[in-house]
């Protein structure tokens, strides 16, 4: 019993030397550790002071003028074929979405009602006919009795107005033997124009009525085929004069990405006002359409090339950025990046004119303007470094080598000052350890 405060005191002391032993241990191990390597300057953002970059330079060359708009496919003409005539719809003759030529068959009334009815008034013409000749006879005869002063100048005259009347008659009655005529010739319903046939409309047997609102097939012209689109009133005066100088401009419908030419075709004509509510001139452009590219009612992306102009400086459209005082761009000096101020032109296929503000071979930034302030440092990407970033210690070298420590604690792969390791330890000028002489003068503490 009398043990056990020395055994709990013992404990106690053990405990304390295990902490303490930890707690050396833990400090030798974050001291021992390298320090991690800091972040590369042309890696930071927004917190550091210099950015990494892709510039272009500055080129002289040529553009085209060009306008762009969206467009939409417009037939030509488009019909809905209509029966002229009522009755029963005996036959369809067409097959649906076929291509049709103008006169073909498309289907065909009931004609029997309209031939009776032409040969009703066949027969009435005839008849019309025989009276008139009758007539004739009679007034020849009358002409002879009253020049031998045998009959009244009065029954003359009645029988010439007699003939008269029979020829007014036949007149009429020619003239419905000519309507009964065109009315069984629509009973053929035929096609009024050339192009591509859509969905039928009506069922072979069914009454239908003359003039029907819903016909019975539409037919959409389709070779050649148009393509309407809108300019901006800006725009309209080099367009007026370039159409009114080359009346063959050539349009290019182009696919939603802009990558590839769906057809080619030329303008046509412009219309004769600006839209006051949009601000823009309809522009009509007629495509030759043969291989059947362009849809009736299809969006595509539409360009009309104007003239080209030569001789002027441009850079990525890109790298043009745009503010409350303009449009702008970073052009790179002395490894700073710095805000100039542009005038801009045309654009085409990526690239802009510039009119004012720059001159051959400034280097604008294209890459990276989201981390730019103005004099901000760059690192311009390809270029040699200034500044020994690699020297950063935990940094690897281009090579992509991790620097070890060599004798001496030089780094490998990288060249020693002048006369470092020429000390008095030795021809190898390895300088010596001075921790160790320490540790090794020093006494030791039991």
């Amino acid at each position: 019993m009398n043990n056990s405060p020395r055994l709990s005191s013992s404990r106690k002391a053990v405990i304390w030397v295990v902490i303490l032993l930890l707690f050396v241990v833990g400090i030798w191990y974050l001291l021992g550790r390298t320090p991690p390597a800091p972040e590369p300057m042309m890696r930071r953002g927004w917190g550091g002071q210099t950015s990494s970059v892709k510039v272009v330079p500055v080129e002289m060359g040529g553009l085209d003028v060009q306008v762009r708009s969206i467009g939409t496919v417009t037939p030509l003409n488009t019909v809905i074929v209509r029966s002229r005539v009522g009755g029963v719809l005996n036959k369809i003759t067409f097959t649906e979405g076929a291509e049709v030529n103008k006169g073909d068959l498309l289907a065909e009334i009931d004609p029997a009602p309209y031939r009776a009815q032409l040969e009703q008034a066949l027969g009435q013409l005839q008849q019309n006919q025989a009276q008139l000749a009758n007539a004739e006879v009679d007034l020849n005869l009358y002409q002879g009795l009253y020049a031998e002063d045998s009959i009244a100048r009065q029954q003359l005259d009645s029988q010439a107005a007699l003939v008269r009347e029979l020829k007014g008659a036949n007149k009429s009655q020619q003239a419905q033997v000519d309507d009964a005529r065109l009315q069984l010739s629509w009973t053929r319903i035929e096609a009024p124009i050339s192009g591509r046939l859509g969905l039928r409309r009506v069922d072979a047997g069914n009454l239908i009525a003359a003039n029907d609102s819903d016909g019975i097939v539409t037919i959409t012209q389709t070779k050649p085929i148009a393509v309407m689109f809108t300019v901006p009133e800006v725009e309209v005066p080099a367009l007026v004069k370039a159409f009114n100088g080359d009346k063959s401009l050539r349009v290019e419908a182009l696919s939603r990405n802009e990558q590839t030419v769906i057809s080619t075709g030329k303008l046509a004509t412009l219309d004769n006002q600006i839209d006051t509510t949009t601000g823009t001139l309809r522009v009509r452009a007629v495509f030759e359409n043969a291989d059947n590219e362009l849809f009736p009612n299809q969006f595509v992306n539409v360009r009309l090339r104007l003239n080209s102009i030569d001789d002027v400086l441009t850079i990525p459209a890109d790298a043009v950025q745009h503010g409350s005082q303009g449009s702008y761009v970073y052009v790179v000096e002395d490894s700073k990046a710095y805000i100039r101020p542009v005038t801009t032109g045309v654009v085409d296929s990526g690239r802009v004119a510039i009119t004012d503000g720059l001159k051959p071979g400034d280097r604008v930034v294209l890459e990276g303007l989201d981390r730019l302030r103005d004099g901000r440092q760059v690192i311009v990407e390809g270029d040699v470094p200034s500044t020994g970033i690699d020297s950063v210690q935990g940094q690897r070298p281009r090579d992509g080598k991790k620097m070890e420590r060599g004798e001496g604690g030089q780094r490998q792969g990288m060249p020693m000052r002048e006369g470092a390791g020429k000390g008095p330890n030795g021809a190898g000028g390895q300088r010596p350890n001075r921790d160790a002489s320490a540790a090794t003068s020093a006494p030791r503490n039991h």
